[in-house]
This record gives C-alpha cells, structure tokens and sequence, in this order.
C-alpha cells in the first residue's frame, strides 16, 4: 500500500503582540500583517520556508547544476492565545483548532522590556506567559481525555482487560494534566504510548522549541529572562533559542548578501538567527534530507526520519514508488571526498540498496523503477 508523505507544519504560538508575525515574516518573507495591537493575526498565516543547508551549496559548486532547489518546510502563525481560550476567550476555539492541525509547536515568548510595545498582561513576565499558554493547551486536552475517559469506562467496568489498560492510561494522563503537567513530560512505556496515547492526538503532546524573543543587546548572550525560561522547561526535553526578532527583521530588509553579513558580524553572528530556527524546526518536525544531483538539478527532498528508499522514492513521484526496484546510493561524505559521481563509482563507494533500505540524511540517491 503505497502511503503518501503530507507536509509537515510547524505553529508559531504564543501571548498577543510578542512577536509572533514579525518572526513569520523574518521567516517566510510573506509579510503577515503585524501591529503593536492584540489579535492581529486572525486567520493563520502559512508560509513555506526554505531550509538554510551547507551541503546543498558544496554539491551545487561540485556538480554545477542548471538550478539548485533547497528542502522546505511548512511555519504557520496562529493568533494570539489569551487565557480562557479554552472556554472559547478571545479567538480561542479558532486558535486551538489551528494549533491542532500543526505536528510542532514554535512557542515565542517576550524575554525584553519595551514600554512602547504594549504586552497583554501589562508587564513582561516570560514564565507567567508561558503558563498562560501551557494551561490553556492542557484544559483543551484534559477535555478530549475525560471524554475518551468516559466512554472507555464502561466498557473497563464489564471487566474488558485492554478497556481496563487504555483506562488506567487516561487516568495517569488525566492527572498529570490537572497537576499543569504536559502530556510530552508525563512519560509512558512505549506500547502504552503507541496505543493508548498516541492516537488521541493531544495538543500539549506535541514537540516544542520555545523561542525567547529579545533585544539587540542580548541577541548572542541572553538575559535573565532566558536563564529563568531555561529553568521552567528542564523538564520537559525541549530546546530553547535566543533569536533578536526585530533585529532579525531589520537584517532581513538589507538588501545585500554583503549588507546582511556586515549586520551580523557587528552583532557577534555567524548567521541570522533565523537560520537556526528553520533547521530546528525542521529537527522538531523529525525531518530530514536526501539529495538528488545531475546537470539539470541538484536538489534537497524532505523525508520523515526512519522512511524506506520506496517512501523517499515516491516523494518525487508516486510511480517511483510504485515500481521500485532499487536505489543508488552514495553518502554525502563519500560524494564530497571523491568530488563525482564517477570518482566515487570507481572507487567502489556507489552502494545498490533495496526495498528495506532506511535512507540516511544526507544520502545522494538515484532510483531505479518500472512502471
């Protein structure tokens, strides 16, 4: 059964006016509407962003392609989350229904005082916000699992032993999320995980980057704020990034490469923080990168980790996959070391791999197929 791999989204969340559009915008280049006002964003804003990758640049500088095409990767901005949203406060059921469909959640959060941006909650409090959120997200999952909790215990009381197993489950969840505790930091063995918690699709369940939104002068070193966020998530396997996002948004005006790279060695940066975001986003999601390179093209596809050389195959197109027979395949190391295609054939380094196969990031792939 051939199963096609949908795009992979990854949602900006976080409190009104914290710089969630700007970040979209230094992001995507789509220009969403962004204003010093709550509620800006009402409709969420897709944008699909293109994956900063070195390796892309040493393949096209080696192959000479007619054109390069780098991976992708699908951000949307949500609107701004206010509590209560869970009782449908602000724009809550919209909110929680497009966060819903995201697989990662970008969750920005203030980390610099400003007294001409106005905050929600009229003073900058990171941890606060961040709670704010957190609790909103775990009431609308707490609502999804006492509902499954309600129809699986009567069939758990007739002594059915898998509807007594998937209630114990609901039960653990249940009170991790009324103690504030997230679903992704609750812990399950991985059978019961698999069955029982994994398919009700629960919103704090999925991954996060927390990105602490701070001034200029902080861009590099962080601030208070950041030490006290670091603090709040050790719990809970989530990375957090510094990113100056009206620094990033200034930086992104410069017309020039030049410009751009003057800005950012004056900043003490090797590369605008945005860069760094999109290659974590693009982790988060549990993306990763294959190539095809010939004289027409050398191009980045998006595969989840673990895909088969089918699946990879049938990203460009579902016949591949269909007809598979065998991939080609030459490490990206091996590519480079050797600097051809025809350097690395010779040198016995070109593996033939079949249907079993799971690609490895970074792997320069042919496929063979008849359809």
């Amino acid at each position: 059964m051939l199963c096609k791999i949908e795009p992979m989204k990854a949602g900006i969340v976080g409190l009104p006016n914290v710089g969630k559009s700007t970040l979209f915008n230094c992001l995507s280049n789509a220009k969403a509407q962004s204003a010093n006002f709550p509620f800006c964003t009402i409709e969420p804003n897709i944008g699909v962003v293109n994956v900063p990758d070195p390796r892309l640049k040493k393949l096209e500088s080696l192959v000479q392609p007619q054109r390069v095409v780098p991976a992708t990767v699908e951000i949307v901005d949500i609107a701004g989350l206010v509590k209560g949203a869970s009782k449908g406060e602000g724009l809550g059921n919209q909110f929680l229904g497009n966060i819903r469909e995201t697989d990662a959640i970008l969750h920005v959060l203030r980390c610099f005082d400003n007294d001409n941006v106005v905050h929600v909650d009229a003073s900058v409090d990171p941890i606060r916000d961040k709670e704010t959120i957190d609790m909103e997200l775990q009431l609308k999952d707490l609502e999804t699992v006492e509902k499954r909790l309600e129809k699986v215990g009567r069939s758990a009381r007739t002594g059915n032993k898998e509807a007594q197993k998937e209630a114990s489950a609901l039960e653990r969840l249940k009170k991790g999320l009324e103690s504030g505790t997230s679903v992704r930091a609750i812990g399950f063995e991985e059978d019961d995980y698999r069955e029982f918690v994994a398919p009700l699709q629960l919103i704090t369940d999925k991954p996060v980057l927390y990105v602490c939104n701070v001034d200029e002068q902080a861009a590099t070193t962080g601030n208070a704020y950041v030490d006290r966020v670091r603090e709040a998530v050790a719990g809970e396997q989530a990375e957090v990034l510094v990113l100056a996002v009206a620094t990033e948004a200034d930086i992104n005006e410069l017309e020039t490469f030049e410009e751009r790279q003057l800005f950012l060695e004056d900043l003490g940066l090797d590369e605008p923080g945005s860069s760094k975001l999109i290659r974590s986003a693009y982790s988060l999601l549990n993306l990763q990168t294959y190539f095809t390179a010939g004289e027409k093209e050398v191009r980045a596809w998006t595969i989840p980790v673990g895909s088969s050389a089918p699946q990879a195959a049938g990203v460009i197109h579902t016949d591949f996959e269909k007809g598979f027979i065998r991939a080609e395949v030459i490490s990206y190391d091996d590519y480079i070391r050797y600097g051809s295609e025809a350097k690395v054939r010779e040198a016995g380094k070109m593996r033939v791999e079949g249907k079993e196969y799971i690609v490895q990031d970074g792997d320069v792939m042919h496929f063979r197929f008849n359809v």
